[in-house]
């Protein structure tokens, strides 16, 4: 990516292979093979769902802000069933594509800045934050890839 920093670059090549990857391995699957959850685990339209909600409130501590009451109501909302694939997958899309432009226009010289997460207002970095958001975003990118394999075994 010539136009990204090198140090803002990961970020995006991890949002890339998060989007590739679910619908490469959520495609053709159901709303009930999405929403059906094995014993003990989380549906699959969980994880989808999941990935777009906490990718948007990372995003809002990384501006240094704090979480909006329509961002609180869509995480309690995050496991309810009925959204389609292409609802979820176009959500995560929706919001990878904002994200990303917000990394992209971060200032290399700020990494280090403190930033607050949570309720708890644990402490943490620019860069810190960035780090985490890829992280968790893979973690459930990789959770879902399982989710959509185990879906197809169950048929």
């Amino acid at each position: 990516m010539a136009d990204v920093h090198p140090l803002l670059a990961p970020m995006l090549f991890s949002f890339q292979q998060a989007r590739e990857d679910l619908a490469l391995h959520t495609q053709g699957l159901s709303p009930q093979q999405i929403w059906s959850a094995p014993p003990e685990l989380a549906p699959l339209g969980f994880h989808l769902r999941h990935i777009a909600g906490s990718l948007d409130r990372l995003a809002t501590y990384l501006d240094g802000r704090q979480l909006t009451a329509a961002q609180l109501a869509a995480l309690q909302a995050e496991l309810e069933p009925g959204a389609s694939r292409e609802e979820l997958l176009e959500a995560i899309d929706v919001v990878l594509t904002r994200v990303g432009e917000q990394v992209r226009a971060i200032d290399v010289n700020r990494l280090t800045e403190a930033r607050a997460v949570g309720r708890r207002q644990l402490p943490t970095t620019v860069i810190g934050l960035l780090v985490h958001i890829a992280e968790h975003t893979q973690r459930h990118a990789g959770q879902a890839i399982i989710l959509s394999k185990l879906a197809r075994q169950l048929e």
